[in-house]
């Protein structure tokens, strides 16, 4: 089921911190692709940067240096897709001049301070900010999109996750280094050649074990749902494709279910895709994902191991709504009316 937020929205003034990365440019993309009523846009990113140019409604826009002073044009909303060390400097500075921050680091995601948002789960949280609202992790968006509707009937108690997560999270380093790898050359970003190969490595280890990513997945999972009482754990992996995360999701609840219910919870859900006929090979892959802003939903099936428990496969474009269309749907949200 999709979901529109366009009713209803005011004109802004909009910034794109970040504009020539990979997340900073599909901003711009899918401002214009939503057709999203901004008045000025505004491109900024790093010296190195400036005077380079970025497509929007069929002008070439050029990005200027990031500087405390940009802020002073009445910016209404800015999308930032900087490193999170830029966004703990800019983003309260520019809040302190009256413009709304989503923020795609994780500068801010569990700051109990700051809502951490996926509108078709939690939007009512955007309410709360005080300038600063975080865009999840990659893969916690599109995993509570799908987890909220069954929380909200069945009351979750554990989630196990599984990712298999794209190159292209990584950003630009990451699609270069499967590009070089395929052809035979040594890695430059990843630890080891990401081509034919798998990595279970995301982000730096913790001193036990886990590595950022996972902790992040858990801990911003029971921050949207609303609910720190669910058990959670992680291993996330990055494998050898440009776009598109998956995550085989293993989660236990305090109430029995229908798996007839359960399939049609998740048809119902805003945003979310039900691919699910194994019999005619119906499930879904990055490539059914890519380029779309929809999460998709198969291998429903139950675990016949623990009581209560469903076994699942999520996958998502994680540029786009794991990424850049969330945080341009939660603009959106601010801004209607």
């Amino acid at each position: 089921m999709d979901i529109s937020t366009m009713g209803g929205i005011r004109p802004f003034n909009c910034a794109v911190v970040g504009a020539s990365g990979m997340v900073g440019k599909k901003f711009v993309a899918i401002l214009e692709e939503r057709k999203t009523p901004v008045k000025n846009l505004w491109l900024f990113a790093s010296a190195r940067s400036a005077g380079q140019t970025v497509p929007f409604n069929g002008k070439e826009l050029v990005i200027e240096e990031l500087t405390p002073e940009i802020f002073d044009r009445g910016i209404d909303i800015a999308l930032f897709g900087i490193e999170s060390d830029l966004s703990k400097e800019y983003a309260p500075l520019a809040a302190g001049k009256g413009c709304v921050v989503v923020d795609n680091s994780s500068a801010w995601r569990l700051d109990p301070r700051v809502p951490l948002v996926v509108p078709e789960v939690n939007g009512a949280d955007i309410a709360w900010h005080k300038g600063i609202i975080a865009n999840p992790n990659c893969c916690a968006a599109p995993a509570v999109t799908v987890l909220n509707p069954l929380h909200n009937k069945y009351n979750i108690r554990r989630v196990v996750y599984s990712t298999y997560q794209s190159v292209s999270g990584a950003g630009v380093n990451g699609w270069n280094d499967l590009e070089g790898t395929l052809k035979g050359e040594e890695p430059k970003f990843f630890p080891y050649p990401i081509a034919h190969n798998i990595i279970p490595h995301i982000d730096r280890f913790d001193g036990d074990g886990y590595t950022g990513e996972e902790t992040k997945l858990i801990a911003e999972t029971k921050k949207m749902l609303h609910a720190p009482e669910i058990k959670a754990t992680a291993t996330t992996v990055r494998v050898p494709v440009f776009t598109g995360h998956c995550l085989s999701i293993n989660v236990s609840f305090e109430k029995p279910f229908e798996l007839a219910d359960i399939r049609r919870l998740l048809a119902e859900a805003p945003g979310v895709r039900l691919m699910d006929d194994v019999q005619n090979n119906i499930y879904p892959t990055p490539r059914h994902a890519a380029g779309t802003d929809l999460v998709y939903a198969g291998r429903v099936r139950r675990d016949e191991s623990f009581e209560n428990s469903l076994n699942l496969w999520v996958v998502a474009d994680n540029v786009r709504k794991g990424a850049a269309t969330n945080a341009v749907q939660i603009a959106e949200r601010v801004m209607g009316c």
